[in-house]
């Protein structure tokens, strides 16, 4: 069971991810949270797998509320809500640790699979919001300097993997085009986001467009 905290400022928008999320077999909705606090409080007390996250919040937003559930021992995968793709609190929330972004206006029969996803320890991204993003990102020379600089630590073989990681590949895909094993793979993913100091895959793929080693 995929357990899921919502949190919004709109209690009409919770009931209708509830409605929505409610309808799968594998999926429950063990809390609602209308600001930051109370969804650091919910991931707290249910330790969820999952959490959807509005960024814009009265009092503790949602990217303050980001940081405080990153720092916790057990930490859900946290998918930020928003309803513009472009919106520089959504790159700052992907760089703080989010697994990824969903627009409000994401079709319910698709909302169900991308928390599946998200679950699963994967990124959940448009292409081409993705490309959006990186576009905004690639403008700042700070972060593509640091990005650069990163790679100098990496291995040749680590520096195809973080590519693939860059292009969204799934482990799966990943060892397939290195012709490495899961197991493999899953090993040097590890070892990357602790030589980059990435919380998870999703910041490891942006660094490596931010470095070019990606297109967008």
């Amino acid at each position: 069971m995929i357990r899921v905290v919502v949190a919004d400022d709109e209690p009409m928008v919770c009931a209708h991810l509830r409605t929505i999320l409610g309808s799968a077999d594998d999926v429950r909705v063990v809390d609602e949270a209308l600001d930051g606090a109370a969804a650091v409080e919910a991931v707290i007390r249910h330790r969820p797998d999952v959490v959807l996250l509005d960024l814009r919040m009265p009092g503790v937003d949602g990217l303050t509320a980001l940081g405080r559930i990153a720092r916790l021992a057990h930490r859900p995968a946290v998918v930020v809500l928003t309803t513009f793709d472009a919106d520089e609190y959504v790159l700052r929330a992907l760089r703080a640790g989010a697994a990824g972004f969903l627009l409000k206006s994401t079709r319910p029969e698709d909302l169900i699979g991308l928390v599946r996803v998200a679950a699963d320890g994967h990124t959940v991204l448009s292409p081409q919001a993705t490309q959006r993003l990186v576009s905004a990102a690639s403008r700042e020379e700070a972060g593509r300097d640091r990005a650069r600089r990163l790679l100098g630590e990496l291995t040749p073989r680590e520096v195809e993997v973080l590519t693939c990681l860059g292009e969204g590949l799934s482990n799966a895909g990943i060892g397939s085009r290195l012709s490495l094993t899961e197991a493999t793979v899953k090993g040097h993913v590890s070892r990357l986001l602790v030589k980059l100091d990435c919380a998870n895959r999703t910041q490891a793929g942006l660094l490596a467009r931010e470095a070019g080693l990606a297109a967008g």
